[in-house]
């Protein structure tokens, strides 16, 4: 018996080490522990996404405070900026419908662009707060000028004199010359219009005669 037992444990101990060697069984994949560690995943890159949202938003916001008093003197009668600050996924802040500024991926840098017909365009970069104060200042400055020099030119345009807007201006000859040649074609339609309708009942009265007489 004891020959027995000690054969028995012999083999259960050569079993052992050769499960050991290739390796035992791995349990069996737990679904709710796997979904619980994606959301612990996800809300915690979740909360970084939302930390650096945060300190984008609150830089832009330290520049829309220094650039308050420059806005203060922008003219009342003029609407070219509206600066609004737009929380979205990556946040902006507009200086008007084609200049903003972004952070940049550090969330340290300060990015002034302006979206123009050849594509978009950097004005500025910096880390430093009051150098793209300065820019955005020197952008409003600039964009008023345009303004300025767009008002004058629509002061002179050729033709807007006092006649003109008493009704009282010449008529040009070259309008004179289209209605006469309109005035005619309608005349030519009119009288082309009265002759085919002649015609046609003058047709009619001869068929008409014709079929009396047979």
């Amino acid at each position: 018996m004891n020959e027995r037992d000690g054969g028995r444990t012999e083999r259960q101990q050569r079993l052992e080490t050769h499960v050991d060697l290739i390796g035992r069984p791995n349990a069996a994949p737990d679904l709710k522990s796997a979904l619980r560690r994606a959301r612990l995943e996800s809300a915690e890159r979740a909360d970084v996404i939302a930390e650096l949202r945060g300190a984008e938003i609150a830089r832009l916001e330290m520049l829309q405070e220094q650039l308050e008093p420059v806005l203060a003197q922008v003219p009342d009668d003029c609407d070219l900026f509206d600066v609004a600050l737009l929380p979205s996924e990556h946040p902006r802040m507009f200086i008007d419908m084609i200049g903003f500024v972004e952070m940049g991926r550090d969330r340290r840098l300060y990015r002034f662009l302006q979206d123009t017909r050849h594509g978009r365009i950097t004005l500025c970069e910096t880390e430093q707060l009051n150098k793209v104060v300065d820019a955005v200042t020197t952008y409003i400055a600039r964009r008023l000028i345009e303004r300025e020099q767009a008002l004058a030119l629509g002061a002179h345009v050729p033709g807007a004199s006092n006649r003109e807007k008493n009704g009282d201006a010449p008529v040009p000859e070259a309008r004179k010359h289209r209605f006469a040649l309109r005035l005619f074609l309608l005349v030519v339609d009119v009288l082309g219009v009265a002759v085919l309708f002649a015609l046609i009942t003058a047709a009619a009265w001869y068929v008409y005669k014709l079929q009396l007489q047979g």
